[in-house]
């Protein structure tokens, strides 16, 4: 959202992401509870579990989408479900009159697949019961990454000694879920080498390498390495911060293929070996 739609009053600001929260249920068609009400990062990491995103509109003034969208009216102080050219309301949780719109938008979404080849199966890595390879942990947000003989997992925390189990890691959010403990296939990193640019597995800098079992799968499920359980959130996709922290090359090929991030949900020792599977 546009830093000049932001309200300094609390209770505003609340209702524009719960009206902001209930457009986005309505869209996907699931009830208002499954969804985060925060209207921020909860929001945005639940859409990501499900493989979507929020995409802002550069000039929302006079945008036309031949769907849905998410809108803000110029004047109004909450999100509405648009649709149609010249766009319309369909649903608003204000319950304003049916149709009833400005003009003018002042900001725009569109609900959208991060990446729709996904789905058609672009890539499926090995299934079944996977092991893993190599344990790094790091204690700062950019040192370097120390491969490890075992590592202690702390539940709702990570692994002890890392960064993000101390809460200083780049992307370390209290608020956010899926930064306990990073994982990433061993096939990938294979892949990656055949492609021109060889990491050595601790410098993928996600906390495990694992091979044989496809990450993908263990999205928005409980699964166990060892005998520590853990939940799935959503892919740790590669970014610049990593191309920046590795060599050039790891952005482009590592895209879809960067590996899992995931919660500890319960504590004990992760070793070199231990078996990866879905519950």
């Amino acid at each position: 959202m546009k830093e000049g739609l932001r309200d300094a009053n609390p209770a505003a600001q609340d209702r524009r992401a719960a009206s902001l929260s209930a457009c986005v249920a309505y869209v996907l068609g699931v009830d208002p509870s499954e969804v985060p009400g925060d209207g921020g990062v909860g929001l945005r990491q639940w859409l990501a579990g499900l493989g979507l995103g929020l995409v802002p509109v550069e000039s929302p003034e006079g945008f036309e989408w031949p769907g849905l969208f998410l809108g803000l009216s110029r004047g109004s102080s909450t999100w509405a479900v648009f649709f149609g050219a010249p766009p319309g309301i369909v649903f608003d949780p204000e319950a304003r009159p049916d149709g009833a719109t400005d003009a003018v938008l002042d900001a725009a979404f569109v609900l959208a697949e991060h990446e729709p080849l996904h789905r058609a199966g672009r890539h499926r890595g090995p299934g079944g019961a996977g092991t893993v390879e190599v344990i790094a942990l790091c204690a700062s947000a950019e040192g370097p990454m120390v491969v490890a003989h075992s590592a202690e997992a702390v539940a709702g925390r990570g692994l002890r000694g890392d960064r993000y189990e101390r809460g200083a890691g780049t992307f370390s959010n209290p608020d956010g879920r899926g930064y306990d403990l990073t994982l990433v296939e061993a096939e990938a990193l294979k892949e990656l080498a055949a492609g021109g640019v060889d990491l050595a597995p601790a410098e993928a800098r996600r906390n495990l390498v694992v091979r044989g079992i496809a990450l993908d799968d263990l999205i928005g499920r409980r699964f166990r390495v060892g005998e520590v359980e853990l939940f799935g959130q959503r892919r740790c996709e590669p970014c610049s911060h990593l191309e920046r922290l590795t060599r050039p090359g790891v952005l482009r090929g590592l895209v879809h293929r960067g590996g899992l991030r995931a919660d500890v949900l319960s504590g004990g020792t992760i070793r070199p070996g231990d078996r990866v599977e879905a519950l």
